[in-house]
């Protein structure tokens, strides 16, 4: 027990002050867990305070409608995790509001894996499991100086059960917040601080020299590049946007400016903007010139964005989403946006892109035509 205790010891001295390190109430630890997944501290805590403070118990939560959820999760990204999160809610509460207590409990709800149910179980209620992030598996491939694929079948046995060495069952929760803490803030993926590390006296890549070698590189997929046109469609003092459909593979009910394919890796896919804007929107199409550019990344995607000034005259149905509507700045603040409209809107002229909300002029909503947003 000597390098859990050591660890123990070495988190209490520096353990960072997080709101959630604050609760042992496990709708708050839950909540946490699932934002800090792919997503740093820093960015997450503005984030979390606003959610808690909207959305206090998981009745709140419960009680939401999807689009207000996606609303506050805006600009964190990877969307489905608060579709699922929300999702998750619904089902405890129809359940009778009482988070599971155990990592089977946990991994029967919507989104929940085996790292966020081991977390939860372990600092909410305290069982004794170990958790498996990216951080830790950082850390104890270097303290075994594992040269296999973590992520295979063997390597992950070897690593759980290492973690499993440094958990103090007294109190679990704690154990598996300081290999994570470790991770974060000393085992960093370049230039470690082994000289600081509570683990040193045990750690093999650091005897060996080059903690950096471990963990064995992750096979990258290769990247695309992708061109698109974005069409800034303006009415007064408001903008354009689609609702992309609850369908959608990425980013699912999030609103949206009016978009199409140019290029994929330099192959033309759409000869005449107009007319792939008209097939994929429906109504007629003006696209003016060029005006901005930007870049954007998702996942393996690198996106290209021209960014052009458009005109558009309804003469059909809408084709894509079952909404549109012209939002202003304060419009716009309560949906749920890609975050590519944040940087279009950015890259034009700030003149026309103010005021107050302003509604479709096309007749009354009918199904797959523009809705009146106020």
């Amino acid at each position: 027990m000597r390098r859990a205790d050591d660890l123990l010891t070495w988190f209490d001295q520096h353990r960072r002050d997080l709101p959630w390190r604050r609760t042992s109430d496990p709708y708050k630890i839950w909540l946490s867990e699932v934002m800090l997944q792919q997503t740093r501290v820093e960015t997450v805590l503005p984030f979390y305070n606003r959610f808690v403070e909207k959305f206090p118990t998981v009745e709140d939560l419960a009680r939401a409608e999807v689009e207000e959820v996606l609303t506050l999760w805006s600009g964190l990204g990877y969307y489905r995790r608060a579709r699922q999160l929300h999702a998750a809610a619904r089902q405890i509460a129809a359940a009778g509001g009482k988070i599971p207590s155990t990592v089977e409990g946990l991994l029967a709800l919507p989104g929940i894996g085996a790292y966020t149910a081991a977390a939860v179980a372990s600092i909410a209620y305290g069982v004794a499991a170990p958790v498996m992030d990216g951080n830790v598996e950082r850390v104890l491939c270097r303290c075994l100086a594992l040269g296999e694929d973590p992520r295979s079948g063997g390597a992950r046995k070897k690593l759980l059960a290492a973690a499993a060495d440094l958990l103090d069952p007294r109190r679990p929760g704690d154990s598996n917040q300081a290999l994570m803490e470790l991770g974060a803030t000393l085992c960093s993926p370049r230039r470690p601080k082994c000289l600081l590390c509570p683990l040193l006296s045990g750690c093999r890549a650091a005897r060996e020299g080059d903690p950096e070698s471990y963990p064995t590189p992750k096979t990258k997929r290769e990247g695309e590049r992708h061109r698109l046109l974005v069409a800034v469609v303006e009415q007064g003092e408001g903008v354009l946007l689609f609702r992309r459909p609850e369908d959608s593979t990425l980013l699912a009910g999030t609103w949206e400016l009016p978009w199409v394919t140019l290029e994929v890796d330099g192959v033309p896919e759409a000869a005449d903007p107009a007319a792939a804007l008209a097939s994929r929107y429906g109504g007629r199409w003006t696209v003016g010139a060029r005006t901005a550019g930007v870049r954007h990344g998702i996942t393996y995607r690198d996106l290209e964005v021209d960014v052009h000034r458009a005109g558009l005259a309804w003469g059909g149905e809408v084709r894509e989403g079952m909404a549109a509507g012209w939002f202003d700045e304060t419009g716009r603040a309560g949906l749920p946006l890609s975050s590519l409209v944040g940087k279009v809107l950015k890259a034009l002229e700030p003149s026309a892109l103010k005021a107050r909300v302003k509604a479709t002029p096309a007749a009354a909503p009918a199904r797959r035509s523009p809705s009146r947003r106020r």
